[in-house]
């Protein structure tokens, strides 16, 4: 083990529990002054303490580990641009505070946030603009509560893989074991017909379904149905973690968990992550495997985080031709940013252009990171002919360190920085001054306005603040 200095959680988690230093140093059997300096990190953690610690308190080694701050850092980068680019907090300064004092990081986001929505109603009570949103929608709620938990609910997912054992789910009679399972165990008729997607009937014990879901949607909306009627408690316990029991994020969340939960029971976590392995990762031989459609494989593999069984971590998410992203899940450092869009040069815009096929693109974020993204856009039909369907493109990423499990880096050359494709967080709080594809002015950035030049760069910048 290095050194490891955890001082920021240690004294957090002497607060937490209301003990002064000298009564935690007395339960781990530490001085005083040994224990003040692990908390100003003066001393390295050790193994020997670090077992006292988790045998005194309860708590998981994982609670001491330093945490992953890329997160936090784009996040605070994205809420305080403007203070950013004003000079009075520097790049430095947030990833510290993401770092060793991630509550305080979160602390800060929630202020921003709130600012924004203030700045927002007064434009509204001057007449400046239209109806004001609150801090975060109920959909962006649900996002952040999956996103805080990078995506992985494990009390969730292992009710779901022993419902799975239980039923004696196997690959290719999986829409029969459920109806099965609706059926007898719970008194549930399976009906079809429905005019929406599915419609569930408590009175009449009814479940219909739509003729035009394929046999892996049809699953689907059963899993659905049982995570309901199995584990209705679980789903309400665990929204209730976040979100006021009650509201429209509360209510959005319990779906998004029961959604969770389908995914989990059609794809059980271990057999899925053996075959994923086994695969290295190839989307669609896993959709052809298990029957179910590539968005749905690609929802799953951003799951795959349970503790001894990890898979690799990755970021999903689902964008229309406008840009608009309607999904959006990450078990990794990337951030999606709320202001101002995404960025052109990324490769799920590229899939647009040639439905079908899997695009592959080794990206770099500002902060120096590279991540590989594989994209595809799916078209769904509601069948008929005149009537309009829905194409999305389906991104999923890693960070470039775990690329080489992946079949889509084969011939690529991953240790080649200069190949990744410079792309950034949205274009109004995008670090990249020089991009020819930018669409809108940076947040808070001087432009240099000359009225007898003109430049490649659509919004040149001073140059003292480009190098601030």
């Amino acid at each position: 083990m290095g050194k490891a200095f955890a001082g920021a959680r240690l004294r957090r988690l002497r607060e937490e529990r209301g003990l002064s230093q000298a009564a935690m140093a007395r339960l781990i059997d530490l001085s005083p002054s040994y224990l003040n300096q692990l908390e100003h990190d003066a001393r390295p953690l050790t193994v020997p303490v670090l077992l006292r610690l988790t045998e005194a308190f309860g708590v998981d080694v994982g609670y001491f580990a330093p945490p992953d701050s890329a997160r936090l850092t784009a996040e605070l980068r994205d809420v305080l641009g403007e203070e950013l680019a004003a000079g009075r907090v520097t790049p430095g300064d947030l990833d510290e505070v993401a770092v060793r004092l991630p509550a305080v990081a979160r602390l800060l986001m929630d202020l921003g946030r709130g600012r924004s929505a203030a700045v927002e109603q007064l434009a509204v009570l001057a007449g400046e603009r239209g109806p004001a949103a609150d801090t975060l929608t109920p959909h962006e709620q649900v996002r952040e509560f999956f996103y805080r938990r990078q995506n992985y609910l494990h009390e969730l997912d292992t009710a779901a893989e022993e419902l799975a054992a239980n039923i004696r789910l196997r690959r290719g009679e999986v829409r029969t074991a459920l109806a099965e399972r609706l059926t007898t165990g719970h008194g549930v008729r399976i009906a079809t017909g429905s005019e929406q997607l599915h419609q569930y009937d408590p009175r009449a014990r009814t479940l219909r379904l739509s003729d035009r879901l394929r046999p892996g949607q049809q699953a689907f909306r059963m899993a659905t149905q049982l995570a309901y009627l199995e584990h209705d408690p679980l789903l309400s316990e665990l929204a209730a973690q976040d979100i006021p029991e009650g509201s429209t994020a509360w209510s959005l969340t319990r779906i998004g968990l029961a959604n969770y939960f389908a995914a989990a029971l059609v794809l059980p976590y271990t057999a899925f992550h053996a075959e994923a392995e086994s695969a290295r990762y190839d989307i669609e031989h896993l959709a052809d495997h298990f029957g179910v459609g590539y968005e749905t494989v690609c929802h799953r593999l951003s799951t795959l985080q349970r503790p001894r069984l990890r898979g690799v971590p990755f970021s999903f998410v689902r964008v229309d031709r406008a840009g608009n992203v309607s999904k959006r899940q990450s078990a990794t450092a990337f951030h999606f940013s709320r202001t101002g869009g995404t960025c052109p040069l990324w490769n799920v815009y590229e899939a647009f252009a040639s439905p079908g096929r899997v695009h592959v693109q080794v990206a770099a974020m500002p902060d120096g990171r590279r991540y590989l993204w594989t994209a595809r856009a799916v078209t769904r039909s509601p069948g008929g002919w005149g009537r309009p369907g829905k194409t999305f493109a389906i991104g999923l990423g890693c960070e470039i360190r775990h690329a080489g499990r992946l079949v889509y880096s084969a011939g690529l050359d991953l240790a080649d920085e200069a190949a990744a494709t410079p792309i950034g967080l949205g274009c109004k709080v995008c670090d990249r001054p020089a991009c020819p594809q930018r669409s809108a002015p940076a947040i808070g950035r001087p432009l240099a306005v000359d009225e007898h030049a003109s430049t490649f760069v659509p919004y040149p910048v001073h140059v003292d603040s480009e190098n601030r």
